[in-house]
């Protein structure tokens, strides 16, 4: 079976499915006949969105409440990605960012960063391979971003976390492809989602100009994902700025940074 096929028994698991890009990929895959495995944290909406789905395109629509965070969490997804009705795709979408810079944060807030942005991708994409190789068929679309191609956001590590994902996709997208499987890292720029507005950082100065639609993200992730590529950049905008993230100056970067959401103001210091 391949992602092409017409066949209504492909499935997908998208995380983090309740808002924003992961909203955007849940309600695209279903209106092109994906049957869906949806998952978040709140499992009332969780639940609302699968009543709109269902309701709308009339195909099954599973939903597993976790905190991917947890290792509890992670281990319900990854017994479902084992269990015998076998996913076709999985969208490892679920990430945090922090609106504190690193020498004000904790210990605890950085490490739920990471095994949320970091160790959940790991362990749902390792959980998910092992099938997919096996079938010979699969697909895995891990949401990075820009960000983790250069260190803009001084002071936060955020882009960090996604610098990792962006790494960790190409390498095991190479390794995975002789058995007829493909791992992508899509890498958006400024989204419109809830993101933003749940870490409480303030988007207001950014030019409207920057800001991409959620269902263009995800349209032009599913082509790229077709076409093979091991990396999605949406819009040509991001692709000219990851173009020069991979080969300005670092000096310069660090001039032209603007993202503040880990800076740390005069007041602090």
């Amino acid at each position: 079976m391949t992602l092409e096929s017409t066949t209504t028994e492909r499935r997908a698991l998208v995380t983090g499915a309740t808002a924003g890009i992961g909203a955007a990929f849940a309600r695209r895959l279903a209106a092109d006949g994906w049957h869906l495995v949806l998952v978040a944290r709140d499992a009332d909406r969780l639940a609302a969105m699968a009543t709109e789905l269902r309701t709308r395109h009339g195909h099954d629509v599973q939903t597993l409440p976790a905190d991917l965070s947890t290792d509890d969490g992670c281990a319900i997804v990854e017994q479902r990605l084992a269990s015998d009705s076998p996913v076709h795709l999985l969208v490892n979408n679920a990430g945090i960012s922090l609106n504190k810079p690193f020498l004000r944060s904790t210990a605890e807030d950085e490490a739920r960063l990471l095994r949320l942005n970091v160790h959940a991708v790991m362990r749902l994409t390792l959980a998910a391979l092992r099938p997919m190789t096996e079938r010979r068929d699969g697909a895995v679309i891990n949401v990075s971003s820009v960000a983790g191609f250069g260190a803009v956001m001084p002071g936060s590590t955020y882009s960090a976390s996604k610098a990792w994902v962006t790494n960790f996709s190409e390498s095991v997208g190479q390794s995975a492809r002789p058995f007829g499987v493909r791992v992508m890292a899509l890498c958006p720029g400024y989204t419109r989602t809830e993101f933003h507005e749940r870490a409480g950082i303030n988007m207001s100065k950014t030019p409207e100009w920057m800001w991409l639609r959620a269902d263009d993200v995800v349209g032009e992730a599913l082509r790229d994902l077709r076409k093979g590529k091991l990396v999605s950049v949406p819009a040509w905008k991001y692709k000219v700025a990851v173009a020069g993230l991979r080969h300005a100056p670092r000096r310069l970067l660090e001039v032209v940074s603007r993202d503040t959401r880990g800076r740390i103001g005069r007041e602090e210091r």
